[in-house]
C-alpha cells in the first residue's frame, strides 16, 4: 500500500483550478498562473502561483517548469528548480514562480507554467577528510558519452 501524506493547502486565487496530479498518470502536480502576465523579451517577473503549503515534517517541494513551458511561453525558470522548505508555510507564503521571457509573450491566468513533488528532506550528513577516494578516475569533467 502506498504512503500517503497529508499537506495542507492555501488558495490565493479563486480563478484557478484546484490543483491535481499531472492527468493521473504521474506523481508530479500541475502549477498554475494566478495572474494574467505580459512579459517583453529580456523581462523578468515572479509569477504568482495562487498556491501556500504546510508541507508535512521533514519534507520540502521541487519546483520545476514543465515540458512544454518553454516552447508554449518562451520562459525559463531562472533558479532553474525552485526548492521550498517546510518553513515557507505562513498565511501570506504564496508560492511563486521567477521566468525570465526569452521572447514576448502572455501568461494567463490558470495556464499551467510549473509542476511539483514532495521529496523528502536530505538526512544529516557526516563529511569525512580523506586523502584519497579509492576509485578510478573517469577523465575530468564532461568525459563521459564522447565518442
Amino acid at each position: 500500500m502506498e504512503e500517503s501524506l497529508s499537506v495542507k493547502i492555501k488558495y490565493f486565487s479563486d480563478e484557478i483550478e484546484k490543483i491535481d496530479y499531472i492527468g493521473g498518470v504521474s506523481d508530479w502536480v500541475d502549477l498554475r498562473a494566478a495572474k494574467d502576465i505580459h512579459l517583453n523579451k529580456g523581462e523578468w517577473a515572479l509569477i504568482p502561483l495562487g498556491v501556500g503549503m504546510k508541507l508535512p515534517e521533514g519534507y520540502e517541494a521541487h519546483v520545476v517548469p514543465r515540458s512544454s513551458t518553454f516552447k508554449t511561453f518562451g520562459i525559463i525558470q531562472t533558479n532553474h528548480m525552485g526548492v521550498i522548505d517546510g518553513s515557507y508555510s505562513g498565511d501570506n507564503d504564496e508560492w511563486f514562480y521567477p521566468a525570465l521571457a526569452m521572447r514576448d509573450t502572455d501568461i494567463n491566468v490558470n495556464d499551467r507554467i510549473c509542476q511539483f513533488r514532495i521529496m523528502k528532506n536530505q538526512p544529516k550528513l557526516i563529511f569525512e577528510e580523506v586523502k584519497s577516494l579509492d576509485n578510478t578516475d573517469r577523465g575530468g569533467f564532461g568525459a563521459t558519452g564522447v565518442n
